[in-house]
């Protein structure tokens, strides 16, 4: 993929977002994952057949979304250059989440700033899996933040890695991989075996992307805020709490945000009625409030204009 190619795919992105009308890969690939699901559910198979069931998921969907693209693009391509430059920039920017999310969030702080706390609850709840319906503001500020921060990771600098190292193909099939997690990567009863393979992937595959994600906001945390003292807590949070959360990946770039803004994420959440705590980010040296929400999402969109900029020299740099 070139450089002028990423570039536009993210200039759509930024624009368009993610408009309901459009047939958007991810929502196909939702679509197969739910009927493998609801197929290995009925069969009523053993922990270890599921488990096969989950591997065989794992490996087809992300080699078929990759094949699926970069057939498309060859067959595009196979009409004239521009159609071929054409469906590689479209297949890129399915594959971004950052106006999708911002859009997303900007809802939240609107019924926030309205004081209207069960709008708040109902718009986090678009973006959370944890129960919304007893939250108080900093608990939704919370959620909120920590949001911002893993998908600033897995919504837009992991399908940038991709789009750079891969191109468009190699980005659906991360987004295959991403979307299987969300869906079945799960440690509950129902999805301990045939979730585990798509779980296990999709750490391996955002290890390197939460990374640079968390390094990259550290860095955009000096351009929001001029202040060297807050670039070096939030560095300072990211190597001291970066491991702590239970997920190898997306406590890097929750405490890299969590330092920047100076403020704690993590505690305590509820899944369908029942507690679950998770180790404190990050140091209350501000008390959770609406406000960050306008910070962290000023942190992503720096982050990822420096990701979009150190991808195009990249790609500049190998052709």
């Amino acid at each position: 993929m070139t450089g002028g190619e990423l570039a536009i795919a993210c200039a759509v992105d930024a624009v368009a977002g993610d408009p309901r009308w459009f047939p958007h890969p991810v929502r196909g690939m939702g679509v197969v994952i739910s009927w493998c699901d609801q197929f290995v559910y009925r069969q009523l198979l053993s922990p270890g057949q599921q488990r096969i069931a989950g591997v065989l998921l794992a490996v087809a969907l992300p080699a078929g979304a990759y094949g699926a693209g970069a057939l498309l693009i060859w067959f595009a391509g196979s009409i004239g250059p521009l159609w071929g430059n054409a469906a590689s920039v479209v297949l890129a920017w399915t594959t971004l989440a950052a106006r999708d999310l911002i859009d997303h969030v900007l809802v939240v702080q609107a019924a926030l700033q309205s004081a209207s706390l069960p709008d708040a609850r109902a718009a986090v709840a678009k973006i959370v899996g944890r129960d919304t319906e007893e939250m108080e503001e900093p608990d939704i500020v919370r959620a909120t933040v920590e949001t911002i921060a893993e998908s600033t990771a897995d919504g837009v600098m992991a399908p940038l890695f991709y789009l750079v190292i891969g191109g468009a193909p190699l980005a659906l099939a991360y987004k295959a991989i991403n979307t299987l997690d969300s869906m079945i990567g799960h440690m509950d009863a129902r999805y301990r075996w045939f979730g585990w393979a798509s779980a296990r992937l999709d750490d391996a595959a955002n290890f390197i992307p939460a990374r640079l994600t968390a390094c990259l906001l550290v860095v955009a945390s000096g351009v929001v805020f001029r202040s060297s003292p807050v670039v070096i807590r939030a560095w300072r949070v990211l190597l001291r709490d970066g491991g702590k959360h239970a997920s190898p990946n997306s406590g890097r770039p929750e405490a890299a945000m969590a330092g920047a803004l100076g403020v704690q994420l993590g505690g305590m959440n509820f899944y369908d009625g029942l507690p679950v705590t998770r180790s404190c980010l990050g140091d209350a040296v501000q008390s959770l409030a609406g406000e960050h929400i306008g910070f962290a999402l000023r942190l992503m969109v720096w982050a990822s204009l420096l990701g979009l900029a150190l991808g195009m020299g990249f790609v500049m740099v190998q052709g």
